[in-house]
């Protein structure tokens, strides 16, 4: 069952949440972190891509980039950019992005829940992004950007937070990608009791995005842990700060991919050789869209496809089995175009669907690209399924939207510091 606490957050005033808020760290590059934070010393950015601080081309792991993190993380708080609430308090914090709204409950997450695997993941993660991620926990001594997390619909917390969301809201403001932000401190004693119970009946939290930050707070709280002699449980560091949404209030969207060349195929060969597995049938010249589970779109040569994988092709038992990056990846991008690690070939990239097909499209007219290939989005319910039964998504399977906006609120790994 989930462990949750509340936290004494860190948190921009009112008046400076817009300009200290950010996106998060992994989802721009330094320049263009640098770009958004030109002019703005209140930026999120000088404390999580403290880089942006250095001239350009600057290594974002040298160690004199994590010690201008922690200098920049102290004087935001020197000069009352981020203050800490007095009391521990749980937070609400809703996105709004195309007219539908997701609420989300902003809790100290426990680290044992981590590693035993009550809250669970889908993802593999890599050494270096974790370590990385480690340093900057380590060195600020505190969790500055949260991780997203789902949890299965519950009926008496969704009317917890519909009561709490009446309330004006303490941040309320539309960043510059047009998502909607609303942040609520939830202080009221009996109702961060009832939320800490109702936590503590939910058997697993699932991470949604995020698997690197949950990995990395995880086991610096564990390390913690280890390295205190007086070591009891109750210290803040054996939790870590995560968003909380119901399942059935998240989207995940589609995650295209875009490959360079053929393998050495004409295209008329390689549409012939997709015809073993797949019913393809030529859509035109106008963009085509997935339909449905096992239904893909494929851009070539100016012209637009539907692929229909066979039957056989797929085992709708399997939970791996069943995803359409499984079918396409074995299928189409291992066995004609001979991608064999999605993670590391350099002939293939990956599009998010909020993007849209339109910048599969741009991608091969111009040239750099020969062929895109687009799928229809994971559902909730899959990521679940997967995670419920100890397995790993292929690589390249989620996109979520809206990202967190980071700078609402800090979690301190000493809450008495």
């Amino acid at each position: 069952m989930a462990i949750i606490k509340p936290f004494r957050g860190i948190r921009p005033p009112q008046k400076y949440v817009t300009e200290v808020a950010s996106r998060p760290y992994d989802v721009l590059s330094s320049e263009e972190a640098r770009e958004e934070a030109k002019g703005n010393e209140k930026s999120l950015y000088h404390i999580i891509k403290p880089e942006i601080d250095f001239p350009a081309g600057k290594d974002e792991h040298d160690a004199d980039v994590y010690e201008k993190a922690v200098e920049n993380f102290n004087r935001f708080q020197e000069k009352g950019w981020l203050v800490q609430d007095p009391e521990e308090y749980y937070y609400v914090y809703a996105q709004t992005m195309n007219g539908r709204t997701q609420y989300g409950l902003v809790v100290g997450s426990h680290v044992e829940d981590y590693l035993a695997g009550v809250i669970k993941k889908h993802e593999l993660t890599r050494k270096d992004k974790e370590e990385d991620r480690m340093k900057h926990v380590r060195i600020n001594n505190a969790n500055i950007e949260p991780v997203f997390f789902a949890y299965p619909e519950n009926p008496a917390l969704d009317a917890i937070v519909k009561e709490i969301t009446k309330q004006t809201p303490e941040y309320d403001f539309v960043s510059a990608d047009k998502i909607g932000h609303h942040f609520w401190v939830v202080d009221q004693p009996e109702t961060i009791r009832q939320i800490t119970e109702l936590f503590a009946r939910i058997p697993y939290l699932y991470i949604a995005d995020g698997h690197h930050r949950s990995a990395a707070a995880a086991l610096v709280g564990a390390e913690k842990a280890r390295q205190n002699p007086r070591h009891t449980g109750k210290e803040e560091y054996n939790y870590f700060m995560a968003v909380c949404f119901p399942a059935n209030q998240l989207k995940i969207m589609d995650y295209n991919r875009v490959v360079k060349d053929l393998n050495g195929l004409t295209s008329d060969e390689f549409l012939n050789k997709l015809r073993e597995h797949f019913y393809v049938e030529d859509k035109g010249t106008a963009v085509y869209h997935p339909e449905r589970l096992h239904n893909f779109s494929l851009y070539l040569d100016s012209r637009w496809y539907s692929l229909n994988a066979k039957q056989g092709t797929y085992d709708d038992n399997d939970p791996i089995g069943v995803l359409d990056v499984t079918i396409s990846s074995q299928l189409i991008l291992d066995q004609l175009l001979g991608i064999k690690d999605l993670r590391t070939d350099k002939r293939i990239d990956f599009v998010g669907g909020l993007r849209g097909l339109g910048e599969l499209k741009r991608r091969v007219d111009s040239g750099e690209m020969a062929v895109a290939l687009a799928l229809y989005p994971v559902s909730m319910k899959q990521l679940i399924d997967i995670a419920d039964t100890g397995n790993i998504m292929p690589p390249k399977t989620t996109w979520f939207e809206p990202k967190l906006r980071s700078g609402l609120v800090i979690h301190k790994l000493n809450s008495d510091e």
